[in-house]
């Protein structure tokens, strides 16, 4: 099997239900199988729709295989004989679909599928986007239908091809006007509910932006394979620049306004740490703060090292195919960039390229900048400068005394000339000084020195001057030197600090996974790739490789530009974060294989406390009734007697009704509760359920279709739940029962009119051995609403809690249609060829 070529996956994404995924599946097959391929149905759900049905016509379909489940009889995909059959493209439906427990090897339908593609073979799919797992919440909040089948997005996104079937909102509603998506007793109730036109419209959107981030993935993915470097303009994507300074506010917000010019548009807000200087004296509070803005407003903050600020920001953008980049107009003000030369706006600009750049105009413009000055190190251009000044400063001084000679003295020529000197030394260093100094003390020696307009080298004070010269140029080029080094590693300490508390800020918050932390690791050093391994690759380490441990027997690999040995340091820490996060993972999953074992133990502690009163109460009313009827020393009476046994049948009664409850639990729990699934109309169960519970209101239940349960755990779900509504409905009010059909399910409601229940707590409701918002304790064992969920789940159904409008709390049960089983054959006909 490792020598197969693994198959492709296409997947067909639909915006919502009924917008022809499966008819564009099926006539992609039968296209296909006309090209000549070999091309087989494992499974296609098309839900009674005559055109979509009349697709399958001329192609191979492979029986289903039933399997027996709690009673009753489901249709999953034979996924043995598709692999026995070995087609080139299988056809298989509902993506995200989970199979029934028992009726196969996976839980899944994308583990089915998965094998397939191992296997060589070519598959085309279909999911809904309400389906997919980061989707979930948000859709159920939109549409407030929770989803139980998701699919993982990573799953999808391996999909070699992606298509997108999508709808208007007017077209699709048609098409469920006219009977062409669902049965005509369910339009009504599809387009009043599910179907409304801002649901559909938001699924629509949710379904374009989901697709667009996918093709953009695929996209950087072929940049970077094929080193394409210029900008797409494809998306907007708005990078904006900041310093940490206080214009930091009005540069995001502009930059926002700019991203939301476009739909899909990105804001992406980047800091440089700096090596040379001007990192130090970054405000860590104000770009904490500027995170924080970026993130309210939708977009995502990025922090990276490098010893350019303008060439890490263009780098920046061009690895984010940025369209735009929006940055502050220098705080420095004219005479300052007179002297510093172009800054990193100007720089930007000329680097640019086919990036836009905004420059942006703030309070703090020209006013002076907040960070240290720019030249704090000794750049190539002081380099040269430096010798240039040491020759010239001093001739363009020995012009100007010579214009005023006579009044000025020697003793101020010679401090006129010690001042160019050291003033080069602070532009040049040590050799632009010695050069200044000798240059200097020539001249002076010329033309101020008597005799004027000869070299008097062998006079002592000249050659004392000379050495005064070239000692105070050295000492002072020495402490400007000293003091350029301690600066610079002050503020590389400063950039490291930086990135480190942003990344420790990042954990912190909890939003950094693994995978997370790997791309801010190659983002932050702006290298090709950052992985993590479980040993030294010696054989791969080369040029542009660079290889740290992450902890014990893990290792953090780094493949693009060669790093430097104080970048290796900060990668060091982030090695160290990305172990302790390894180590906090797997110490989560310890915890979570532990956590089993507590909740079984909080449960028989609670068990052990609850038996020692409900059960002991009528234990102990029922045995003094029976022992004070088998007494002889008190002749009762027979109404006595009828009461005595009365409170010995009751006590009896209830001691019965709570060793049923706990062995029902228990069986639940075990997985081996027996069912009898069949077709059951609710006017069947209806009456026996709330037979005990006195004023409820039934209201819509006649013309609910019969739904697939068990008779007997149905009647017992609603006699639980009215009767823990009627106990806290007021006087005068009435419990509420009402029932409505949607999607293949019904969702059965129990009404109360009491006090409700905070959101925070509801979960707990369904706890074992849990009263919550009871004030008596002494009505049971707490088990109701425990045993009713579990009944419920057990026969497919759902068991949620809802706020009642005006008040109170109801129940929702969500149970199969009939329609949906299928009945038992006495025999399966299955083609030749097609199973093992």
């Amino acid at each position: 099997m490792n020598d197969v070529l693994r198959g492709r996956l296409k997947v067909y994404l639909g915006a919502a239900p009924g917008v022809g995924k499966t008819y564009r599946m099926l006539d992609e097959a039968r296209r296909r199988a006309a090209r000549g391929a070999a091309v087989v149905v494992g499974f296609a759900e098309c839900h009674g729709r005559p055109l979509t049905e009349a697709m399958l016509d001329g192609l191979e379909v492979v029986p289903r295989v039933q399997c027996a489940y709690r009673g009753g009889y489901f249709e999953e995909m034979d996924l043995a004989a598709v692999l026995v059959r070995r087609p080139e493209v299988a056809v298989v439906d509902e993506f995200a679909h989970s199979n029934v427990p028992g009726g196969g090897r996976n839980a899944k339908r994308w583990q089915d599928i998965d094998e397939l593609l191992a296997a060589g073979i070519d598959v085309v799919t279909a999911v809904n986007v309400q389906h997919l797992a980061s989707l979930k919440d948000v859709v159920e909040k939109i549409t407030g239908v929770p989803q139980h089948e998701t699919v993982p997005d990573e799953v999808v996104r391996r999909a070699q091809q992606i298509e997108l079937i999508d709808m208007p909102p007017e077209g699709l509603r048609r098409r469920m006007a006219h009977g062409n998506i669902y049965p005509p007793e369910k339009i009504d109730a599809a387009l009043a509910n599910y179907f409304r036109p801002g649901n559909l419209t938001a699924l629509r959107q949710l379904a374009l932006l989901w697709v667009a981030d996918r093709v953009d993935e695929a996209l950087h993915r072929y940049r970077a394979e094929h080193a394409i470097g210029g900008v797409w303009e494809t998306r907007e994507r708005v990078v904006v620049a900041l310093t940490g300074g206080p214009e930091g506010d009005t540069l995001i917000r502009r930059a926002a306004r700019i991203a939301d010019r476009s739909a899909g548009g990105d804001l992406l807000a980047v800091h440089v740490a700096r090596s040379d200087g001007l990192a130090a004296g970054v405000s860590h509070a104000s770009l904490a703060r500027q995170r924080r803005l970026v993130e309210d407003l939708g977009g995502s903050y990025h922090s990276v090292v490098g010893d350019g600020v303008a060439t890490a920001l263009v780098d920046f953008a061009r690895t984010e195919n940025a369209t735009q980049l929006v940055l502050g107009i220098s705080r420095r003000g004219r005479f300052e960039r007179f002297l510093t030369g172009p800054g990193t706006g100007e720089t930007v600009t000329e680097l640019s390229g086919d990036i836009d750049v905004h420059r942006v105009t703030h309070e703090r413009a020209g006013r002076g900048t907040l960070l240290p000055s720019r030249r704090r190190t000794l750049s190539t251009a002081r380099l040269i400068a430096g010798p240039v000044a040491g020759l010239v400063l001093p001739v363009l001084l020995t012009v100007c005394l010579a214009q005023v000679r006579g009044t000025v003295n020697l003793t101020s020529e010679a401090l006129l000339f010690l001042l160019a000197v050291v003033g080069v030394a602070c532009i040049g260093g040590v050799t632009s000084a010695v050069i200044a100094s000798v240059t200097a003390s020539l001249l002076l020696n010329y033309w101020f020195i008597p005799p004027i307009g000869q070299f008097t080298l062998d006079d002592p004070n000249a050659l004392l001057a000379l050495g005064v010269f070239t000692v105070v140029a050295a000492t002072v080029a020495a402490v400007v030197d000293r003091s350029l080094r301690l600066s610079r590693r002050s503020a590389r300490a400063t950039a490291e600090a930086e990135t480190m508390s942003s990344l420790a800020g990042s954990i912190v918050r909890g939003g950094q996974t693994i995978p997370a932390l790997l791309e801010r690791t190659r983002e932050t050093f702006g290298t090709d790739s950052a992985e993590l391994v479980d040993e030294t690759p010696d054989h791969e380490l080369g040029g542009g490789v660079t290889t740290v441990p992450a902890g014990p027997g893990a290792f953090l690999v780094l493949r693009g530009r060669t790093l430097s040995s104080s970048e290796r340091r900060v990668l060091a820490a982030f090695a160290a974060h990305v172990g302790s996060a390894v180590e906090r993972a797997q110490l989560a999953e310890a915890a979570a294989e532990i956590e089993p074992v507590k909740a079984a133990d909080r449960l028989r502690t609670a068990l052990l406390r609850a038996v020692g009163h409900d059960l002991r109460t009528p234990l102990a009313a029922g045995w003094a009734a029976v022992t004070s009827l088998r007494g002889r020393d008190v002749e009762f009476s027979a109404e006595d007697r009828d009461e005595l046994l009365a409170t010995a049948d009751e006590s009896m009664a209830k001691l019965n009704r709570l060793l049923e409850n706990l062995l029902d639990l228990s069986r639940l729990e075990a997985g081996v509760l027996p069912l009898n699934l069949r077709a059951t109309s609710l006017e069947e169960v209806l009456p026996m359920a709330l037979a005990d519970v006195p004023d409820v209101d039934l209201r819509d239940v006649e013309s609910i279709p019969p739904v697939l349960v068990d008779p007997p755990l149905l009647e017992r779900v609603i006699a639980n739940l009215a009767g823990n509504a009627a106990r806290h409905t007021p006087a005068g009010r009435r419990v509420l029962v009402t029932a409505s059909a949607l999607g293949g399910r019904v969702e059965l409601r129990v009404v109360d009119r009491g006090p409700g229940l905070p959101t925070t707590g509801r979960e707990r409701l369904f706890e074992p051995f849990q009263r919550l918002g009871d004030t008596d304790n002494t009505t049971g064992l707490g088990l109701g609403l425990a045993l009713a969920r579990g009944l419920t789940e057990a026969m497919n159904g759902m068991l949620t809690p809802e706020d009642t409008p005006g008040g109170g709390l109801t129940m929702v049960v969500s149970i199969p249609l009939a329609e949906r089983a299928v009945q038992p054959e006495p025999t399966t006909t299955v083609t030749p060829g097609l199973t093992p």
